[in-house]
């Protein structure tokens, strides 16, 4: 199944318990394709193997950029897929008028680009621009019985929920016979009874199989707590004021900048950047610290220099309380504080000749838990291996607690009230440190600084880095030089996010025939590559949010500091694969709350057109006309199926669901990879 050569159709595998309907089979051809990800993914071209060793004309559109394996159409969507979330109608064409070396400087220069038209459609979402302070104000954690009597309400809904997916599965078996019966008794062999809504296809159960540990996890906070996507949970309803409220604002606003912002790169790397920092929402105070640490922190530095965005996430109040540094102290602080304490009481009252008892020393046994406060590597810890130098980095566990020293007394003031940052001396261990053979020792707040500087200067960073970079945009498994011309700029430009970027971006290996569709589309990634290439209007993405998380990746909640991964066996499961064709039908044929496609303009074609033109056509505008043989041949299998091609009531014509043809060509192969 490792085999750079696996083809599709030679994968035989058995899925228990899953029905043999044409839609199933769909399903694991798309299973087929997918599973096998312990290398880079077989490029699937358009033009023949012979084709691809003549060298290409240069086109006027490609001019300064070194593209010789790609054609135009290729490069353009190669960049488009990787730089952006995947074109929207018309873009590939706009892409080419302007120059695609032009449009990929625009993107690199976000600023330089007018993006008011998302910026109005944030305007629905007020706590964007809220301070931490009033976020803790206007949304206030529900008293102890009302959360209980919500939690008691969630529990009797989950109850219900699994009674009816409990139900016989032989209710819908002896429905499909009915069905069959009625089709085969119809002398045409058509069934004229059931109309274009009945025919929509319904979700398909996913398999009785065993899922890994992340999409057991993405169950159990699965779309902010709603297992029906077009529902509206309680919690996070346009008039609530419950904390959940804050980060489902988030959520949406996330999916509304990916499909709707000009400034494609800037959304593409702030979503990089905040994976690679992680926070999880769903822990403690940090539910009101994620607004400001995504607007104030990740998004300004996103594409500036990387010392900077290291230290702006040092200092946030989210990573503080999320990685426990706010509590972490010098374990002798405590006993200097009551010294100090005793001495200044001496000092205030011996002028009157009453000097005050001295008090004895603090007993760290005998002190009460509560006032326990000691060293935590957490936050040490990860620095070094997520967020700098790499688990390969070269540090040891003793590196590890120097670094937990240097940043004793970063910590939050006022927590509960407005949480800014605040560097307390009082708790800071003021003696020397070394620090991968370097003595840290500045003094106070600068200790902290100081390995920072040293961190973010380190060569082990700048691989590091520039491997999660060139993973994230080029493959799972860069090519070593290119990584290493990366991290040669990073270093030279002391550690120039941009110029990294350009770096990568203006490589061969970047667009490479190995390199294109080489990288499978995270639940994310799919959602709005898909509304973005069926050119749909989104008036409530909450659905959507809803959708990302039943696929597998609830925005905001990641629970461990890795953030989820960039490599595509992560992301290919049966039950998830089955979920992404399920959403591809859903939001193509309209099933989705707030979001409205119109696919037969799209596609140019009517519902009376022949399906296999139809079919012909949805490839060309959604796959840029490339599928494998494997995927055409199951899809024009699909064009006799009822759900695709019905009848009216009054009308023995035969039509296609163009939103049917649609939602199973954003659920082949080819668009789950970018």
């Amino acid at each position: 199944m490792k085999s750079r050569n696996f083809r599709a159709s030679s994968f035989r595998f058995r899925f228990p318990s899953m029905a043999a309907t044409p839609r199933s089979f769909l399903a694991l051809i798309l299973a087929c394709s997918c599973l096998p990800l312990g290398v880079d993914f077989p490029a699937v071209a358009a033009t023949p193997p012979a084709a691809k060793d003549k060298k290409q004309k240069p086109d006027p559109a490609l001019k300064g950029l070194p593209i010789t394996e790609l054609s135009p159409d290729e490069a353009i969507l190669h960049a488009l897929n990787r730089l952006a979330y995947g074109p929207r109608p018309g873009d590939v064409e706009r892409v080419r008028q302007m120059g695609l070396a032009k449009w990929i400087e625009r993107q690199l220069n976000p600023n330089s680009i007018d993006d008011k038209g998302v910026e109005a459609r944030l305007e629905d979402y007020p706590t964007l621009r809220m301070s931490t302070a009033k976020l803790i104000v206007e949304y206030p954690q529900p008293k102890p019985a009302v959360r209980q009597a919500e939690r008691q309400a969630r529990e009797r809904a989950q109850d219900e929920q699994r009674r009816a997916d409990a139900a016989p599965a032989s209710e819908q078996q002896t429905q499909a016979r009915e069905t069959q019966d009625a089709q085969s008794s119809s002398p045409s062999g058509e069934s004229v009874t059931q109309s274009a809504a009945e025919n929509a296809p319904a979700p398909m159960k996913e398999p009785a199989m065993e899922l890994d540990q992340a999409a057991r996890g993405a169950r159990r906070r699965e779309a902010l707590g709603g297992g029906d996507p077009n529902s509206v949970p309680r919690a996070v309803a346009d008039d609530s004021k419950r904390p959940a409220r804050i980060a489902a604002e988030l959520a949406m606003a996330k999916v509304t900048r990916a499909i709707y912002s000009e400034r494609q790169l800037q959304q593409v790397v702030d979503d990089f950047w905040f994976n690679h920092f992680n926070v999880f929402a769903g822990k403690g105070e940090d539910r009101y610290y994620l607004t400001s640490y995504e607007r104030d922190v990740i998004q300004p530095h996103a594409l500036a220099k990387f010392k900077d965005l290291l230290t702006a996430t040092a200092k946030s109040p989210a990573m503080l309380f999320y990685l426990d540094n706010f509590l972490s102290a010098d374990p002798r602080a405590q006993q200097r504080i009551a010294m100090e304490r005793t001495m200044r009481q001496q000092m205030r009252y011996g002028r009157f000749g009453r000097p005050w008892p001295p008090r004895p020393p603090v007993n760290p046994q005998q002190a009460g838990k509560k006032n326990e406060r000691g060293l935590n590597e957490n936050y040490g810890r990860e620095l070094m291996e997520l967020h700098t130098l790499g688990v390969d980095g070269g540090y040891t566990q003793k590196d590890v607690t120097e670094v937990a020293r240097a940043f004793t007394g970063w910590t939050i003031d006022k927590p509960r009230v407005y949480a800014d940052f605040k560097f307390d001396d009082r708790l800071h261990d003021p003696d020397p440190k070394i620090v991968l053979g370097k003595r840290i020792h500045a003094g106070g707040m600068k200790d902290g600084e100081q390995v920072i500087d040293l961190l973010a200067h380190h060569p082990s960073t700048a691989k590091f880095i520039s491997t999660e970079l060139a993973r994230r945009f080029v493959s799972d498994h860069p090519p070593f030089a290119l990584v290493n011309r990366m991290a040669e700029t990073f270093q030279s430009s002391e550690g120039d996010i941009r110029a990294v970027m350009k770096t990568m971006i203006w490589s061969p290996e970047f667009w490479s025939r190995e390199a294109y569709r080489a990288k499978i589309k995270t639940p994310f990634e799919l959602v709005v590559s898909a509304a973005r290439a069926l050119g749909t209007d989104v008036d409530t993405p909450l659905p959507l949010v809803q959708w990302v998380g039943r696929i597998g990746e609830p925005l905001y909640q990641c629970q461990p500091p890795t953030g989820y991964s960039d490599k595509s066996e992560t992301w290919v499961n049966t039950g998830a694969l089955l979920n992404r064709l399920n959403f591809s039908l859903a939001l193509a044929g309209n099933r989705i709350r707030g979001a409205r496609s119109d696919v037969a303009s799209l596609l140019s074609v009517d519902s009376s057109a022949d399906p296999k033109a139809a079919l012909d056509r949805a490839v060309q505008v959604f796959l840029g006309g490339e599928a494998a043989r494997t995927t055409a041949e199951t899809l024009e299998k699909q064009l006799d199926n009822p759900q695709v091609l019905h009848a009216k009531l009054d009308d023995t014509r035969r039509e296609a669901d163009l939103g049917v043809i649609a939602g199973l060509v954003l659920g082949a192969p080819e668009f789950q990879r970018r």
